[in-house]
């Protein structure tokens, strides 16, 4: 068996810093859950042995992590960064360790994220969802505490010498043992004194533990350790001997990594330690110990994988070892609750591995697999043993829910559970329950599976609008969520459910929160061991933080009564409700200050707390408190903290108190805490590190980590509390006990009488001891019940409707004919086995199903979307809230011709599939209908297809202040509802329109630049081009020898350096000036150019003649030259290029006319193209089938974007080229299928930015 362990860090004034870096983690708000399989998660128990401020060359402090009961998840890659926050004090830490001292679940937020989990002996069933709750460690708990540092450094009381072992002198705690007229000893004279400094002087007599000292020698400079039992408990014998394992290790905070390690095993309890580095491999770095929850002989060991990524197993209780290679890098391991050696492994790559031969051999069960988001089946929910829950990411916020087998997780075999996509982090699987999350129109939907049946969403109270939600627990068949509401944000409400964890109603308002060690939210709740349906929680009123306490599982609360007298036997004087006892609930944020209570199943009534008395809870002026009835009265034990420890199940208490400072004593009491006794357990004063109880509640043995001074071996001090108990406990040491609620003795529907250990025995109960519980029926009152869904309880006590709430609705699922349970207000709170009484008139009462008409249909989508795919299957829902499904016709038209007609509601449980073949926004109608009337939901689905890619037409030159087209040319061309956004020139603002073409002017020359954007769906793509203005110019197409086209790879860079190629052959050709002459090759085969004369400011001075003039005076040289062949260009060796002058050019001509400058002959000639282009588009609407009524946005105009408007864009290089060409485009659009539409395979667009030469 295997014992957790807590520890007590050393305290000095440089771990602040470090500290409180650690304590600023943010909240992640998601479903998570940490304990959701008791027996299948468990991560080691860290001990946390913390060394002073003296830092070593790497910058380590000292610290111990010890193992604890049960499977888990453990978090292998993660803990050496949890261990550096360790060190340095945080919060994790302190969570860690008080996980073996007191009863605090944990649940995987980041908002409902598994880390630390309940192990296979914890039968405390409170679980937590991505929250913490205080809830209890069972059987393995024993012995354990966290020390917190506290600014007062205080020390432990003694004379300072030696004596045999003598029964000890009784006293109250805080007492001197020399007062034996029980005066209260001053702080002053508690402390170490001067003679207790003298490790070698002579010490007066004292009583003395059975102890023995061990040190780890060669180890000081290690700064962290894990713990590990194993074997049997205090009864071991010689044949089965207790196994202690023990990894230490040198992390290096400056590398973040393990640079040495050391094993050590005893089997002797603890007393000696033998060194195992020779059997592992002396050059083999450890990083982390597991052990198998199911046969603790099985023993694994984790290599640091900066230096090799390998197992090491033993199945002889780490006596000899097998090294087993690993190929991928382990972050944490799930064990399965039941088969010893089903482990199943997470990777740093997201990857989730499976084991059937204790990590022997591995199997990739699933890729892309959530962190923390695979779950065991349960035995009598799943239908096989190996069954897998996990989460699987498909894209960014976008996760499925995926149940696979252990060895065989093909798509074949997958299921899917839930009838679409949930949002990541999502998924959990709790007990009998799994839940998810679905988030639409930016709110959060959570949705619950009761016993694997069919999803259906958990109902608040209609204004709850959570902002952040977290499954608690889910034991004894309900759920308790714990929900932050749109108005709150420090603050969670307590909801609690039906069996079939959909209806909820309040238990508690404002229930106190903060930031866990990890980044999720930690709750004030606390289920006390032992008690059925009894609970703790600190609630905020008023700005004050107030402890209250209920036997009724939420059902009514009430706070505490402060003890009556204080440590010194004066009166307190605190009178309800302005003054009570208020008690820290869970592990505080820091682990310095309190936040310790403790419970056992085996002490039921007994509880051990730090808090605080006064108007609310502080963390000054913290004390110790015991309750012996179950919170009924409070006794002071200690006025400064101390940690509490149960021995021998609850019949004993060891106390050790918080202080930086060494010590050589603890306190045990043996009457419930009303008497303290002080033993030495060590000659030379300790620095405490931590506590190592033997496993389970029987707890008899234990170890304390320390060191005696900053820089030494660890001391490993093994106290053996059995010889101070002078007999076996018999039949006349125990009593009987009544549990009750302030004299009331009938809590949760029976009176219950517990057997107890008298106070004044002082006896062994040892580990056959078991509660004993006898009960008795009450008889059922109002107490018995709670609000049901839907009503609110008043001032009075009474429940009635909600505002919102239409008691007739809890119907809607009624058949007619059949009867249905009609709510009278209230329901039993679950586990309550209270009869008769008031049952009659409280419980729901059986009624006729009425026939109504059907009222509120739902018609969404199963992905929860108003958008979908072309071509692939959409899943239509239809929920009715009111009316007789059985007998209510649901007819659904998918708003494209086609419709369907159901008989009833329940037949379309799992959705109507459809597949829409046409691009378009579509109006989808449901009606149900039956004899009294009928209802319609309406929804407006939008049929996308995936933008790929965008191309801008747009000329390479315009006129100055002339009207220039711009196009955007989509591929495919249809893809649904698109918006264009225009950037133009040097404007701020952006032209936004729904149609792929505008028209601009530019009034100023030179370089302009344009760029669109076109937002589709998700996707958003852009293009840019840039317009070089000029008031005149001249242009002409050009063509080249066929041998071009055979080295066009019609690339952007490629035309780039063409056209400077063919830009400087014109010039050697013609004697053009540079300045004057631009180029630019078009995309598409075959290669065709343009080039562009620009006029000569300084020859024509602005004048329109000259300029007109000249330009045609270089046209024709131009063109003289082309036709001559006298423009050539070298490709590559052996490839001449000649150019040519095309017969038809795709530029704006312009008029050289004196009295038009050019402009009338551009614009005759875009009238031509203008007709082309209407003929064109006449004659593909007649063919285009994927053209229909559905998208008014983009009927016409999409059409016209099939090639670009601008002729300088793909033209022929001759009249008979585009007649050819448009023959063909004909025929492609004649044989192309609807939907999603290819451009003309002859017709290729580029996104690259403009290719001219100027």
């Amino acid at each position: 068996m295997e014992r957790g362990v807590l520890f007590c860090p050393k305290w000095h004034s440089a771990l602040w810093f470090l500290m409180m870096l650690c304590l600023f983690h943010a909240a992640k708000a998601e479903i998570t859950c940490r304990s959701c399989q008791p027996g299948n998660k468990w991560r080691p128990r860290e001990l946390l042995l913390k060394f002073d401020t003296s830092v070593s060359a790497t910058g380590s402090k000292r610290e111990v992590f010890g193992h604890g009961d049960g499977a888990g998840r453990i978090g292998a890659a993660s803990a050496e960064s949890r261990r550096l926050h360790c060190a340095a004090g945080s919060a994790e830490c302190a969570s860690d360790r008080a996980e073996d001292r007191e009863p605090r679940q944990k649940r995987n937020t980041d908002n409902m994220r598994a880390k630390d989990d309940i192990g296979v002996n914890d039968t405390a069933k409170i679980k937590v969802s991505h929250l913490k709750m205080s809830g209890q460690k069972k059987s393995r708990d024993g012995a354990g505490f966290t020390n917190r540092h506290r600014k007062r450094a205080r020390r432990s009381s003694g004379d300072g010498r030696v004596r045999t072992p003598v029964p000890a002198q009784s006293q109250a705690p805080g007492e001197d043992s020399s007062s034996a007229a029980g005066r209260r000893v001053k702080r002053s004279e508690s402390r170490w004194s001067g003679e207790e400094r003298r490790a070698a002087g002579q010490r007066q007599e004292e009583p003395k533990l059975n102890s023995s000292t061990f040190a780890l020698t060669g180890d000081s400079s290690h700064n962290q350790a894990m713990v590990h039992w194993s074997g049997q408990n205090s009864s071991a014998t010689a044949a089965s001997p207790l196994v202690i394992l023990m990894l230490t290790k040198l992390f290096d905070f400056n590398l973040n990594s393990v640079t040495e390690s050391s094993l050590w095993r005893s089997t002797d309890y603890g007393a000696t330690y033998q060194k195992l580095n020779d059997k592992v491999g002396a050059k083999t770095i450890l990083s982390y110990l597991y052990v198998s929850p199911n046969n603790k002989r099985k023993i694994m060991l984790l290599t640091d994988p900066e230096v090799e990524s390998s197992l090491l197993i033993s199945s002889d209780e780490g006596a000899t070892y097998q090294k087993y290679r690993l190929n991928f890098y382990i972050l944490s391991l799930l064990f399965h609750p039941e088969q010893e050696d089903w482990i199943l492994a997470y990777s740093h790559d997201q990857k989730l591995y499976s084991s059937v031969e204790f990590g022997r051999r591995w199997q990739l069960v699933h890729e892309r697999v959530a962190p923390n988001r695979f779950y065991w089946s349960k035995m009598g929910l799943d239908k096989e043993p190996g069954l897998i829950h996990l989460e699987t990411s498909i894209s960014e916020g976008q996760a499925l829910y995926v149940t696979c087998k252990l060895q065989n997780c093909t798509d074949a075999n997958k299921g899917k559970p839930f009838p679409g996509y949930i949002d990541p982090n999502s998924l959990v699987v709790q007990d009998e329950y799994v839940f998810v999350q679905v988030s639409t129109a930016g709110r959060p939907i959570y949705y619950v599976s009761a016993k694997r049946d069919v999803f259906t969403p958990m109902k608040l109270p209609k204004y709850t609008l959570p902002k952040d939600l977290h499954v608690i627990s889910t034991d004894e068949n309900r759920v308790v969520a714990a929900v932050q509401e749109w108005n709150q944000n420090e603050t969670y409400n307590l909801y609690v459910s039906d069996t079939s964890g959909v209806y909820y109603t309040l238990a508690l308002e404002n229930v106190v929160s903060s930031m866990g060690p990890e980044g999720n939210v930690m709750v004030d709740l606390y289920e006390v061991a032992g008690i059925k349906g009894m609970f703790l929680a600190n609630k905020k009123t008023d700005n004050q933080v107030k402890t209250h306490i209920t036997y009724n599982r939420g059902r009514d609360w009430r706070l505490l009564q402060a003890p009556s007298k204080d440590l010194r036997g004066n009166s307190i004087h605190c009178l309800l409700p302005y003054c009570s006892l208020h008690l820290h609930l869970h592990v505080s944020a820091n682990p310095y200050t309190s936040g310790n209570i403790a419970s056992r199943d085996s002490a039921p009534g007994i509880i051990v707390a730090s808090g605080s008395i006064g108007a609310e809870l502080t963390t000054s002026n913290v004390s110790v408190f015991i309750t012996s009835d179950a919170g009924n009265t409070w006794r002071q034990i200690f006025d400064e903290e101390y940690a509490v420890l149960y021995l021998d199940q609850g019949g004993a208490f060891v106390a050790i108190r918080h202080t930086p400072l060494p010590i050589r004593h603890l306190w045990l009491s043996f009457d419930e805490g009303r008497q303290w006794n002080k033993y030495g357990f060590t000659n030379t004063p300790l620095f405490v590190d931590g506590v190592l109880g033997e496993p389970g509640e029987e707890t008899l043995i234990m170890t304390i980590f320390g060191h005696v001074s900053h820089r030494s071996e660890w001391q490993l001090v093994k106290i053996d509390f059995r010889s101070i108990f002078n007999k076996r406990c018999t039949e006349a040491d125990y009593q009987t006990w009544h549990l009750h609620d302030q004299g009331e003795p009938c809590l949760m529907g029976v009176k219950r009488i517990y057997r107890k250990l008298k106070p004044t025995s002082r006896c062994v109960m040892g580990k056959t001891y078991s509660v004993s519980m006898t009960s008795g029926p009450c008889d059922c009152t109002e107490a018995d019940f709670e609000c049901d869904y839907g009503y609110e309880r008043r001032t009075d006590g009474r429940c009635t409707p909600a505002f919102w709430f239409h008691p007739s609705s809890m119907s809607r699922s009624c058949t007619t004919g059949m009867s249905f349970l009609n709510s009278t207000g209230y329901r039993k709170v679950v586990s309550n086995n209270c009869s008769a009484g008031v049952s009659v008139e409280y419980t729901a009462r059986k009624q006729q199903c009425p026939l109504q008409a059907p009222k509120g249909l739902h018609l969404v989508t199963s992905e929860g979307t108003l958008t979908a795919t072309l071509g692939t299957n959409v899943t239509f829902l239809v929920f009715l809230e009111e009316g007789d499904g059985a007998r209510t016709s649901i007819t659904l038209d998918f708003g494209d011709g086609r419709a369907q007609t159901y008989s009833n509601v329940s037949s379309i449980e799992d959705g109507i599939k459809h597949i829409y073949k046409d691009v378009g926004i579509y109006r989808v109608t449901a009606t149900g209908e039956n004899s009294l009337g009928s209802e319609t939901a309406v929804l407006y689905l939008h049929v996308t297809c995936q933008l790929e890619y965008i191309h801008l037409s747009a000329p390479f030159v315009a006129v100055r202040s002339k009207e220039v087209n711009l196009t955007a040319v989509l591929w495919p061309s249809q893809v649904g509802t698109v918006t264009y956004i225009w950037w133009i020139g040097n404007n701020t603002e952006p032209v936004i329109t729904l149609e792929g073409s505008v028209a601009c002017t530019f009034s100023r020359e030179g370089i302009n630049t344009v760029t669109v954007q076109v937002s589709a769906g998700n996707t958003i793509l852009q293009d840019r081009k840039s317009i070089a203005v000029h008031e005149y110019f001249r242009s002409h197409l050009l063509a080249f020898s066929s041998n071009l086209d055979d080295h066009n790879p019609d690339v952007a860079e490629w035309r780039l350096d063409v056209s400077r190629v063919i830009k400087n052959s014109l010039i050697q050709a013609t004697g053009v000036r540079e300045d004057q002459l631009l180029v630019t090759v078009l995309p598409g085969l075959p290669t065709t150019a343009e080039f562009f004369l620009l006029p000569d400011k300084q020859l024509t001075e602005g004048k329109p003649v000259k300029n007109s003039a000249h330009l045609d005076q270089l046209s024709e040289v131009l063109l003289s030259a082309l036709n001559q062949n006298l423009v050539q260009f070298t490709l590559r060796p052996g490839v001449q290029v000649t150019v040519y002058a095309a017969h038809l050019s795709a530029a704006p001509l312009v008029d050289t006319s004196e009295n038009h400058s050019g402009s009338a002959m551009l614009m005759l000639l875009s009238v031509v193209v203008l007709g082309l282009a209407v003929f064109v588009i006449y004659k593909f609407k007649r063919k285009i089938p994927g053209l229909n009524v559905y998208a008014q946005m983009q009927n016409e105009k999409e059409q016209e974007m099939m090639s670009p408007a601008n002729p300088t864009e793909a033209t022929p290089s001759s009249q008979q080229d585009l007649v050819h060409s448009l023959e063909i485009l004909d025929t492609e659009f004649n044989s192309r299928p609807g939907g999603c539409m290819k451009p003309h395979v002859h017709v290729k667009f580029s996104t690259e930015l403009p290719t001219y030469i100027v």
